[in-house]
């Protein structure tokens, strides 16, 4: 293992991090109302900690293996959200605690959407802004940012874009070079941004509610800038515009850049009906939504229907979206509305998107799988291979699905039992980490707001939930194998 590379290259990756701190110190600066202080503070700090790691081996540059890339990106993440938790400790409002600004850090890292901060109407402009913003970075997440603009990653990006990336089929790539994919996703990932910030800017809302709301529709984060979430500014447009964003972010941004490289040579969307994973992932949201909707009209949660087709969406798409935006108390939820949520938060959305969840590609491999099997129970000896699309699907990737699944369903219960022990209820608990490992944001029972009341102790455990879920569990489990650190 390449651990003085490995050294290097992350200490690179903090002192790009730092950067991202002078942002919200302008905010401050052009706002006026305090906060530039603990984000300069901040860049200092942490771009002596990147330069401390960078500089005694600034000349090792040997080639990563794919065990390299899994460390540094779990190393990295695990730093960044430390060091992204300094600004939340540094203010006197919200003056949180070590374990309460690790969590919302690495809240808005992984665009989960999770908060421990109360009173946001009350709270500075930079601080707001910077919520927003870390979603933002970490919705593409950083790593394929660094693969797009540091060359001095050189080889290495391959390993880290695999590691870092999402959905079983994450190997395949659009180009021959790593760096001209992560590029065209950001690219366009940022040219979503400005498009759903303008919409936003047009239907209503201030610059800045547009901007900071842009950052966390397009990362399907679900930070606000309001307590009230997005119901705050209760507008039909804006919860059309927001709902849209968010599906579009739930796409594999891979079939994006595909069906828009292909513009004018076929219709754009067949190119999307072409594509397997979109035809499920489309009819399970357009189902969910329908169902979801009609039940708020039908129990009377809402008066008139339309109004139950425009809110239903939203909801149910934020929540299957992972991005943790509210206009109901699901607490305050009809039963059969309620776990309709739970049930689309714990899809989520395509791989390769913004989303969590187990993915839609997995959810339609098992579902291929299940009709393969009753199928050979009326013909047993009839021979018939998975197929998504016209590819046959290899066996390697379905006992990888398999593993994943199992794996998650592990993790899940080890963090149940772990917050258990934290303090909490056994109903909290399950709410609470299936919340944070779906990276979906509001759960059941006590966590349906915020989890401002969650045991200190119990953050932490949650926070884990969560980098598991970013990371899709095995590029952070790997490193606890044996074989792994083995030469």
């Amino acid at each position: 293992m390449q651990i003085l590379s490995i050294i290097r290259i992350i200490g690179i990756l903090v002192m790009c991090f730092s950067i991202t701190m002078l942002v919200p110190a302008l905010v401050a600066l052009l706002y006026g109302d305090g906060g530039g202080k603990a984000f300069v503070q901040t860049f200092l700090i942490s771009s002596i900690i990147g330069l401390s790691l960078w500089w005694p081996c600034h000349h090792h540059k040997e080639e990563l293996r794919s065990r390299d890339g899994f460390l540094i990106v779990v190393a990295f993440w695990l730093v960044l959200g430390g060091i992204g938790a300094i600004p939340f400790m540094l203010f006197e409002k919200p003056n949180l605690s070590f374990s309460s600004a690790i969590f919302e850090s690495f809240s808005g890292l992984t665009t989960t959407g999770a908060t421990v901060v109360k009173n946001l109407d009350t709270l500075p402009k930079a601080i707001l802004f910077y919520r927003q913003f870390l979603q933002w970075l970490g919705g593409m997440g950083l790593i394929v940012l660094a693969v797009a603009i540091i060359p001095l990653l050189g080889i290495g990006g391959a390993q880290l874009y695999r590691a870092e990336s999402s959905g079983p089929l994450k190997e395949q790539k659009l180009r021959p070079r790593i760096a001209e994919v992560a590029k065209l996703l950001w690219v366009l990932y940022f040219s979503l941004t400005i498009l759903c910030a303008l919409s936003y800017w047009l239907a209503g809302m201030s610059v800045f509610d547009a901007i900071g709301h842009s950052f966390s529709t397009v990362s399907n984060g679900g930070f606000s800038t309001h307590d009230a979430s997005i119901s705050y500014f209760n507008s039909a447009t804006i919860y059309t515009i927001t709902t849209l964003f968010m599906l579009i972010a739930g796409v594999n941004f891979s079939l994006h850049i595909s069906a828009l490289s292909h513009l004018g040579k076929q219709s754009i969307w067949r190119n999307y009906w072409r594509d397997p994973e979109f035809r499920f992932f489309l009819s399970v949201q357009v189902s969910f939504i329908l169902l979801f909707s009609f039940s708020l009209y039908f129990y009377d949660v809402v008066e008139y229907l339309d109004t139950a087709l425009i809110q239903g969406a939203l909801q149910l798409t934020s929540m299957s979206m992972t991005a943790g935006y509210t206009i109901f108390d699901i607490n305050d939820l009809p039963a059969f509305a309620a776990m309709l949520l739970v049930i689309a938060s714990l899809i989520g959305g395509c791989g390769g998107s913004t989303t969590g969840g187990l993915k839609t590609i997995r959810v339609l491999i098992l579902w291929l799988q299940v009709k393969r099997e009753l199928r050979s129970l009326v013909h047993p000896n009839l021979v018939q291979p998975i197929k998504l699309g016209n590819t046959i699907l290899p066996i390697r990737m379905l006992e990888s699905i398999w593993a994943f699944l199992m794996v998650f369903i592990l993790v899940y219960w080890g963090c149940v039992f772990g917050v258990i022990l934290c303090g909490m209820s056994a109903f909290d608990a399950m709410g609470a980490v299936f919340a944070t490992l779906t990276n979906a944001g509001p759960g059941l029972g006590a966590v349906h707001n915020d989890f401002f009341n969650v045991p200190e102790s119990a953050k932490i455990v949650l926070t884990f939930a969560m980098i598991c879920g970013r990371l899709e569990t095995f590029s952070l489990l790997v490193l606890f194998t044996p074989t792994f650190w083995k030469s």
